[in-house]
């Protein structure tokens, strides 16, 4: 049954007020942010060419990476929630481990797995001629890397609450594996898929110690919203906090749509 809540009369005040402490400290940062932004010239600043450069990229590489999530997540939440795989907490330990890396050593990890002298990159660049460090690709990596966590754990709690009862009965009727996973289990999966790819999506755009430190910061190729707001604290605020405003404001946009889909709700 769900869970009834009690009004906020009848919660003890000591938890209330370090709630309260809580919710003060992440509201903070976002007020300070809006209350220094510079509304009057936020156009102009936003329609320079280096921040266009810089929108531009973070739109080809967060969209690809989130084109590459669904491909690669979609089939590996599926395994991690109905398959009985071997060393399956492992796996989905892997899975994880990029939600809760620093992002720079991802981005290292990927230099020395990818890189030219990598564990893979080595052999990439021998026979295929292909270098992914410092390239708008290299950021399609990096961006990947820390985004696919948040697509296969949305898809996947999704799939383990929605059940296998209509797709049991529909195994039972003679339907093969690929008709039900078309017909029943991927139209049930749609809104949890949005969802994750949506997140995703805005992780990529956001992605920084990744890309920086694999990609590196070059202007129109691996420089995204991101990177060109951290080189603007240094000689332009004002760019900085309307690049932040934008970034802020996409993750807002995310993450209000899609809340009921990666939180319980009553």
């Amino acid at each position: 049954s769900p869970m009834t809540g009690i009004g906020l009369r009848g919660a003890p005040r000591s938890v209330v007020a370090v709630a309260a402490a809580a919710v003060l400290l992440l509201a903070l940062p976002v007020l300070a942010l809006v209350q220094r932004a510079p509304w009057s010239g936020l156009t102009s600043l936003l329609t320079r060419r280096e921040v266009v450069d810089a929108l531009g990229v973070s739109l080809v590489v967060s969209l690809l990476a989130a084109a590459i999530v669904l491909v690669l997540g979609t089939p590996l939440a599926w395994m991690l929630a109905r398959v009985d795989l071997p060393l399956r907490r492992l796996v989905r330990a892997l899975v994880l481990l990029p939600m809760v890396l620093p992002p720079v050593v991802g981005g290292t990890a990927l230099l020395f797995a990818l890189g030219r002298r990598g564990l893979f990159g080595q052999w990439l660049d021998r026979w295929f001629d292909l270098t992914l460090p410092f390239t708008t690709a290299g950021a399609v990596v990096a961006a990947t890397f820390v985004a696919l966590p948040f697509y296969v754990v949305t898809v996947e709690g999704a799939l383990r609450t929605s059940g296998e009862d209509l797709e049991q009965v529909a195994s039972t009727l003679g339907a093969g594996p690929v008709a039900v996973l078309r017909r029943i289990t991927l139209p049930r999966l749609l809104p949890a898929m949005g969802a994750g790819l949506a997140l995703a999506w805005a992780r990529a755009l956001g992605e920084f110690g990744a890309t920086i430190t694999f990609a590196g910061n070059l202007p129109g190729r691996t420089r995204t919203l991101p990177l060109a707001t951290f080189q603007a604290l240094e000689s332009d605020p004002e760019a900085a906090i309307a690049l932040s405003l934008v970034l802020l404001t996409v993750s807002l946009a995310v993450l209000v749509p899609t809340r009921d889909r990666w939180l319980p709700t009553r």
